[in-house]
């Protein structure tokens, strides 16, 4: 180290340390985007609701249950998940009716729609973490492989969380001639990651873009960002709203609920389906992940307050990033479609649907779920029966009867 080492300023070592998996800080005319937009002030973008986007409560209690064995154990399947074995098939032929949902695990969709091709969130990394050798690791692999999925119109970002936002898989598709819809200030990783600037579409909340006949539009969530240790929120989270000449679709990214799911709906739905994320929510981030019965009910906010259309149920399966169990995202939003009367698809990972035909519903999670702890969602059974005999609470052991 040079004495005039000692000058350079502190934030700028950090910068030239921080390697291509942390992506880059925005800059320049980006940056200067990003200090123009309406929901960014005091230095941060904002929330459309107040949310707090550390873990709440106490650090030690919530390390005791994370780690603990009989909770690991229960976080993840206790069999092989089934992927779908002819997804390339199945996807040779176009969609019947102009719109066909291929779920490939977590928040990765592919969406076929009126004769385009949208890629939501893909990430086929082994690993949502910015080390190879650590971090949440896949708990079934990818339908397909990447590079013989084919040509994809657009692929979409919702934020730059690992889990989201894959630095092998953006350098995959770097390599073709796709375009990338992002939120503002996430397109300073993909131009580090290789993305030429010309083929983003770098978006604030209520923008759109359009490519090759289909709108995309960024609206409001509840979440946070961040790459790193110093998280900055100079980049902005998103759901999406997508419009073609017939149909319209919903990808929710990651946020918690609010009410401005009604107003989305209100100017871009009513949606022939939405893929809404049910997973890794915790008593200790209440405010930026839905449990499934809020995501239920953001799907009907988002189609006026009525069932309509179709819920694919997004962002469990793959990773395990939260304390409930691997099954319990699936098996309480299976009981919440059924209450409130709402259609919703259960396809195994790579297997296509089209919301409008026949949709896959068999609950193939629970040949592979370890018992889980007794669903409070379904039954909210007083401490004590009639009479006073005590309330004996058993797990639920989705494997077998119900």
């Amino acid at each position: 180290m040079t004495g005039a080492d000692y000058f350079v300023p502190f934030r700028t070592k950090l910068r030239s340390m921080r390697t291509e998996p942390f992506g880059a800080d925005p800059a320049g005319a980006r940056m200067q985007r990003i200090l123009n937009s309406p929901n960014f002030a005091d230095g941060v973008f904002q929330n459309p609701l107040g949310a707090r986007t550390r873990p709440s409560g106490s650090g030690l209690e919530f390390a005791k249950i994370y780690f603990q064995k009989e909770q690991r154990i229960r976080r993840a399947p206790a069999g092989t998940v089934p992927v779908h074995a002819t997804t390339l098939a199945d996807l040779a032929a176009p969609p019947a009716t102009g719109l066909r949902l291929t779920w490939m695990g977590h928040s990765s969709v592919l969406a076929e729609i009126d004769g385009r091709r949208v890629l939501f969130d893909p990430v086929w990394g082994e690993r949502c973490s910015p080390f190879p050798f650590a971090g949440p690791k896949r708990l079934h692999p990818v339908p397909v492989p990447l590079a013989t999925l084919g040509p994809v119109d657009v692929v979409v970002i919702s934020h730059d969380h690992y889990d989201h936002l894959d630095l092998p898989t953006i350098r995959a598709l770097a390599s073709t001639d796709t375009v990338f819809a992002v939120p503002l200030g996430v397109g300073a990783h993909l131009e580090r990651w290789g993305v030429a600037p010309d083929r983003l579409r770098e978006l604030d909340w209520n923008e759109t873009a359009k490519v090759n006949g289909i709108s995309l539009t960024a609206t409001p969530a509840r979440h946070f960002c961040g790459r790193g240790l110093r998280n900055n929120q100079h980049t902005l989270w998103a759901s999406w709203a997508v419009s073609g000449p017939e149909h319209r679709i919903y990808h929710s990214g990651d946020t918690g609920y609010f009410p401005g799911f009604r107003d989305i709906g209100a100017e871009h739905g009513p949606f022939d389906a939405t893929m809404i994320q049910i997973g890794a929510y915790s008593e200790y981030w209440p405010d930026i992940h839905m449990t499934p019965a809020e995501g239920m009910r953001a799907h009907l906010d988002l189609q006026g307050g009525r069932p309509h259309g179709v819920m694919l149920p997004i962002h469990w399966g793959t990773f395990n990033l939260a304390p409930h169990a691997w099954a319990e995202p699936a098996e309480w939003t299976k009981d919440a479609a059924e209450e409130a009367e709402q259609a919703a698809a259960f396809p195994r990972p790579g297997e296509p649907f089209e919301p409008g035909g026949t949709l896959p519903v068999d609950p193939w999670w629970r040949a592979v779920s370890a018992p889980m702890a007794a669903p409070q969602w379904r039954t909210a059974a007083p401490d004590a029966a009639p009479g006073g005999a005590p309330v004996v609470r058993r797990d639920l052991d989705v494997a077998g009867e119900r």
